[in-house]
């Protein structure tokens, strides 16, 4: 791995120094590491440097965590507001269940995806520019950027929804299902743009630091910790009044009003806009104004770099959810019982996979924060105390769920052929956490450097060339719903692998001035 480059203060530290004055005397110390900075008492042991190393590590641990959980907290309100959508709708005939959960999964892996994939390309550019830029109103340009690139790639979605009746009849759908799918996803297209700038102003606080401590000499300790990842509790805020308003508005439509299927996708446009504009007066009267300098013409410039990376992230992020929609669909082919516990086991995926997804949203912001403050040294360590960090949830989430792997889908079902299949392939979901922890923790550092490119070339390589022809082969030669979690859990370790290896071969003085070039200022 590539290092900063350090050097000693020899004259602060020792007298007998004949170099002549320079710009990098005691008065002026030249910025340097201090895990690599020498004393006399350093040469003797490393007792000082192991502390400050450990010392550091349970920093950055300490860090992450704390600006990761209002993060998970506030993706977790999100899956319950479309959860509680399904189970509200759902309650009122079969065939408005099947329509609701059907509405929602397309939902989730087409628009939902321009929300949760290319705001990606704000984790990669709108934390290092806080730091990195002297002017704090690039940052509102970047905002106005996104609104204006995210909108543009939200059309095509629009379109896809309000011609989706043809589009499932022609993959062969019921032609009922397919008909109210259509009319579902239709209402819902005003309400998915307000998805978008939900999180699209989400991403936008949460690259804002909070000032800790001033500077009192330069040095690489000091920036490690001179900004707190952003403002990240404010979508939390926000959802906890808009999560429960969503699943009230919906029962008064549904069964108050009469406005049966389609109280669904209203009261979540109604929702998704409550929020967005909740944020954006968070923003204005609590926090984060101070970086909005009115509308500006240069958010039309530079669209190129921004509409790149919002692709990639599109498809780094949708490339493994993707995936697993395929898994589902396969599930359905292998049987009732196999899809029922399916069913029970993605739904409780969806809610744990906000723990590596939220740390891997703060990893983002936090490791571009550190490249804004050319702080290649703080990159690494962020990157790979999120690494570690990952793993160890991922532990506790595999010894929680090993623990309950017999009762668990009893939550959901009671059928005791469902609760034995789910406590059958709980092994495999088990171990699957650790991986997913390490693939969502590296994927956000790569996205805070804007390498979404390699993970979604990893996704593809691992899930489409192997994981699911694997998986595929195993279901249907004898291995059923066991064989297609095998095939995932082996692709969810190849990733994680590849992506740590990857940061590991990093050279993060270069990605300090890759940072820099993506910004609309000078270096």
């Amino acid at each position: 791995m590539h290092h900063a480059d350090t050097s000693s203060l020899d004259g602060e530290f020792d007298d007998s120094n004949d170099t002549p004055p320079n710009e990098y005397t005691s008065l002026l110390p030249k910025p340097i590491d201090p895990e690599d900075r020498t004393r006399p008492d350093d040469s003797l042991r490393g007792d000082g440097l192991n502390l400050r190393r450990v010392r550091r590590l349970l920093t950055e641990f300490w860090e992450l965590t704390k600006s990761s959980l209002p993060v998970i907290l506030a993706y977790t309100l999100q899956m319950s507001l479309q959860t509680a959508t399904v189970v509200i709708i759902g309650h009122s005939s079969p065939m408005n269940l099947a329509v609701t959960a059907f509405s929602m999964m397309f939902a989730f892996v087409t628009g939902w995806m321009i929300a949760l994939g290319g705001t990606t390309a704000l984790d990669t550019l709108a934390s290092s520019t806080f730091t990195g830029s002297g002017n704090k109103h690039d940052l509102g340009i970047l905002l106005q950027r996104a609104f204006l690139v995210l909108s543009l790639l939200y059309i095509p979605v629009c379109v896809l929804w309000a011609c989706s009746n043809a589009f499932f009849l022609a993959l062969g759908q019921d032609p009922e299902l397919s008909y109210q799918t259509s009319r579902f996803l239709t209402v819902l297209i005003p309400g998915g743009l307000g998805y978008i700038y939900f999180e699209t102003m989400k991403k936008f606080l949460q690259a804002q630091g909070e000032k800790k401590t001033s500077i009192t000499h330069v040095s690489t300790d000091n920036l490690l910790t001179y900004y707190n990842t952003g403002i990240m509790r404010a979508g939390t805020y926000v959802l906890m009044i808009t999560s429960p308003l969503n699943a009230g508005l919906c029962y008064l439509l549904c069964y108050t009003l009469n406005f049966g299927l389609l109280a669904g996708p209203i009261a979540a446009g109604i929702s998704y806009w409550t929020s967005f504009l909740l944020l954006v007066l968070y923003a204005r009267f609590i926090a984060g104004s101070e970086c909005w300098g009115g509308w500006s013409w240069a958010a039309f410039e530079n669209l190129g770099t921004f509409t790149r990376l919002a692709i990639l992230g599109f498809f780094h992020v949708g490339t493994e959810w993707w995936a697993f929609e395929i898994v589902a669909l396969v599930a359905g082919r292998l049987g009732t019982i196999p899809l029922a516990a399916q069913s029970v086991i993605m739904t409780a995926d969806g809610i744990l996979n906000t723990i590596p997804f939220g740390l891997g949203v703060a990893t983002s912001s936090r490791l571009g924060n550190q490249l804004g403050l050319r702080n290649a040294k703080g990159a690494s360590v962020t990157a790979h105390s999120s690494a570690v960090l990952s793993m160890i949830y991922g532990a506790l989430v595999l010894t929680v769920l090993m623990g309950t792997r017999d009762h668990f889908a009893k939550i959901f079902n009671n059928d005791p052929r469902v609760v034995e299949l789910t406590a059958d392939i709980m092994p495999f979901v088990a171990l699957f956490q650790i991986a997913d922890g390490l693939n969502g923790s590296c994927g956000g550092s790569l996205r805070g450097m804007g390498r979404q490119h390699l993970g979604a070339a990893v996704n593809i390589v691992s899930y489409y060339c192997f994981a699911l022809p694997l998986g595929i082969y195993l279901a249907f030669h004898g291995w059923g719903l066991k064989g297609l979690w095998i095939g995932q859990c082996v692709a969810l370790y190849c990733v994680g692998t590849l992506e740590w290896v990857v940061l590991a071969m990093t050279n993060w003085e270069s990605q300090v001035q890759k940072a820099f070039k993506r910004m609309d200022v000078s270096q």
